[in-house]
């Protein structure tokens, strides 16, 4: 594995980040009117009626080191089905509408993570102290029950504000199957899961580059989704799908959608799997067929790549009064919304206070509402700049470890094909680099050997030709 050990390298990645820094115009530090607010805030207990659920055993689950905890989990058996307590941190219980720390959350719109440090979107004293749902500590939380059937449909659904106490920080590392509350939400995960297989929703299991950096050195590692993860995500999908149901009976709330996709596009998608040699019979949903693959295998995982162009166009619609006409998400193949990362996106938090004021029966809040018409521009914007940090920080990494490498070959697979320009994407066996080669049409699916024409740090540009 290909790595960046030195003092200069380690100094020309940290160089690299703040030129990401500036150019894509991450936010700095807090000003100073928001640090004020935010610690006054802070130091004062939240107000409002709120239930004591202290009793609770809630435990988070998140990636190792996290310390902006913004969900909390309980689960047990009942009859017939399960009960899914999840514990969201109460973020509006210090945020001021209108006040400082409220506008820098609007500027910046979600927590921007790079490799060497994040962006947050609320000063730490918030986000990683009085409204993280840090163990051992009394906090304000908005508390979703949730019963489901021994099938996954939800049966009844109840939210409301309360104190919370989380026993246990847990990571996705170290969570242990033997532990009896993991060994539960692996059986609800799983029946979510399938249910969410029968409604017709996809996920791509496509490993994602990371940068890790240790006493080694900086290196890129693909990093697949362990199934904790993916039984913790249901969790919240099917947080997200209640918000969902509750704003739309309501007629008033922010839904996070995504199109169906074009018949033409699916169209391709099986004309590639015809062409990778993946089995696709009649009848058989798109969903059940990526269910089926292997990412590690060349060809499927060239399939899976070329998939991703059947979940484009997700967004946000904002409505008050009519429903809108497109309000399902189609890879959850449900309505949904999202309002269990509120530390970190900022529509978080007001979906989470219409649905409160809706399971109350009171009147949504006056500065929710006026907010709600330009909060999917807001979120537009804000998730751009986010994946546009991400994508040039490996793209940064990729061209200085590859740096001195120019002109050597390295193995690799085939996981686009440009029939235009010629051509496509290629995707290293190791480093974990995904990059483009030139030349004719590259065969899709297929191990090939490229060459290194180019690595260029300050282009952040890797180009690779096929030898074979």
């Amino acid at each position: 594995m290909l790595r960046l050990r030195s003092v200069e390298e380690d100094a020309e990645v940290r160089a690299g980040l703040d030129r990401i820094r500036v150019e894509l115009g991450v936010p700095g530090p807090f000003p100073e009117a928001v640090r004020e607010e935010a610690v006054a805030s802070a130091a004062r207990p939240p107000g409002g009626e709120r239930a004591d659920l202290r009793e609770v055993p809630l435990f988070t689950l998140d990636p190792p080191g996290s310390m902006d905890l913004d969900q909390a989990m309980h689960l047990e058996r009942r009859p017939g089905g399960y009960r899914v307590r999840y514990a969201i941190a109460d973020v509006a219980a210090f945020v001021r509408p209108g006040g400082a720390v409220d506008a820098e959350a609007h500027a910046r719109g979600v927590t921007l993570y790079l490799p060497d440090t994040k962006a947050p979107l609320h000063p730490p004293e918030l986000s990683e102290g009085e409204a993280s749902l840090l163990p051992g500590r009394d906090r304000p939380a908005v508390v979703w029950t949730i019963d489901v059937d021994d099938r996954g449909a939800m049966t009844g659904v109840d939210v409301r504000r309360a104190l919370v106490r989380s026993r246990e920080r847990l990571d996705y590392a170290s969570a242990d199957a033997a532990d009896p509350r993991i060994a539960l939400l692996g059986e609800v995960g799983r029946m979510l899961q399938e249910a969410e297989a029968a409604r017709g929703g996809v996920d791509l299991p496509l490993a994602e580059q990371e940068i890790e950096h240790g006493p080694d050195g900086w290196h890129l590692v693909l990093r697949g989704g362990v199934p904790s993860e993916g039984w913790n995500a249901q969790i919240s999908l099917l947080t997200g799908r209640a918000a969902a149901r509750l704003m739309l009976d309501g007629g008033v709330g922010l839904l996070r959608t995504m199109p169906p996709p074009r018949p033409e596009a699916l169209e391709r998608v099986r004309r590639t799997a015809v062409a990778l040699g993946i089995g696709w019979p009649e009848g058989r949903s798109y969903g059940d067929v990526v269910r089926s693959l292997e990412p590690a295998r060349p060809a499927h995982a060239a399939f899976l790549y070329e998939s991703v162009a059947l979940l484009r166009g997700a967004g946000y619609v904002a409505f008050d009064g009519a429903v809108p006409e497109q309000a399902a998400h189609s890879a959850v193949a449900a309505p949904y919304a999202h309002v269990t990362a509120p530390l970190r996106r900022l529509g978080d938090r007001y979906a989470a206070e219409v649905c409160l004021a809706l399971a109350a029966g009171r009147p949504v809040p006056g500065w929710v509402r006026e907010a709600l018409p330009g909060l999917p521009d807001t979120m537009r914007r804000a998730l751009q700049r986010s994946g546009s940090v991400e994508r040039a920080c490996v793209d940064l990494v990729e061209a200085l470890l590859l740096r001195d490498h120019v002109g050597e070959s390295f193995d690799a697979v085939v996981v686009d094909s440009d029939p235009e320009r010629g051509g496509g994407l290629v995707q290293l066996v190791d480093p974990a680099v995904v990059a483009r080669v030139e030349g004719e049409r590259p065969p899709l699916g297929a191990p090939v050997r490229v060459r290194l024409l180019e690595a260029d740090p300050v282009r952040r540009l890797v180009r690779f030709a096929l030898t074979g």
